[in-house]
């Protein structure tokens, strides 16, 4: 299958599912960002009973989640398949919490989950983002602009996060000269400062791959290099990287 031929057979076998309403297309491919060696990341938008049985029963090798083996958060199941050659992702989306995270999200108000391989976490409104940034092949989703009131609260709590983990990594890490400690906090501060900056923008975030560079936080890598296990040169990092993220 070519990929259209590709998209059109996944699009059509997860629509047929019940209780699935629409399907997408996300990542690098619905943003086409993507290279040859670039993952397919499908979502099913379902409300009421959605039984990832009935995923499996599609036949495609790989691994199927239960609802809520991702940690029933924003992030709450999902497969892992390989369908035709490719490598392909189906996350589960439930409809009626979606449109709830959507309705806060245009109040300004949104939560915080930590998701294994974000080093910043993610705000609830990431849900919201998929729906303004993914490309819909079956069914009708809301299309969302970047909500002005999530522009006035959602750079402050980032800030505010970015902050104090600086803040600890100044008092716990660097007097003991723990240099792996503070690039861990080095990374996840920048990635932190990083959500502030494109949320003042009114820019949807949907994952970490390319976040600093579009927050224009690149120099980070610099410090991070720089550091030893000398308090003097982890303090110096700390005071370059509050200077970069303009504390």
């Amino acid at each position: 299958m070519n990929d259209e031929t590709f998209l059109a057979h996944v699009a059509g076998t997860l629509a047929a599912l019940p209780a699935v309403h629409a399907v997408t297309l996300g990542g690098s491919r619905a943003q086409n960002t993507h290279d040859s060696g670039s993952d397919w990341d499908f979502a099913v938008y379902y409300r009421g009973g959605f039984d990832p049985a009935d995923l499996r029963d599609a036949g495609w090798e790989g691994e199927v989640s239960e609802i809520g083996a991702w940690g029933g958060g924003v992030f709450n199941g999902g497969a892992w398949l390989t369908i035709d050659g490719r490598q392909a992702d189906v996350h589960y989306r439930d409809l009626d919490s979606v449109e709830h995270h959507l309705a806060e999200a245009r109040q300004g108000r949104f939560h915080w989950e930590p998701l294994m391989f974000h080093l910043a976490g993610i705000p609830s409104y990431l849900v919201v983002a998929e729906l303004a940034v993914n490309r819909v092949l079956r069914g009708d989703l809301p299309r969302p602009d970047y909500p002005e009131a999530l522009r006035e609260t959602a750079p402050a709590m980032w800030r505010g996060r970015a902050e104090l983990t600086l803040r600890y990594t100044r008092g716990a890490f660097v007097p003991r000269g723990q240099t792996t400690e503070v690039a861990g906090a080095l990374a996840v501060a920048a990635m932190e400062t990083a959500h502030a900056v494109l949320a003042a923008r009114g820019e949807w975030v949907t994952n970490e791959k390319r976040l600093l560079r579009r927050a224009g936080l690149r120099e980070i890598d610099t410090i991070v290099v720089g550091l030893r296990a000398d308090p003097g040169v982890l303090a110096k990092a700390v005071d370059e990287a509050e200077a970069l993220f303009r504390f």
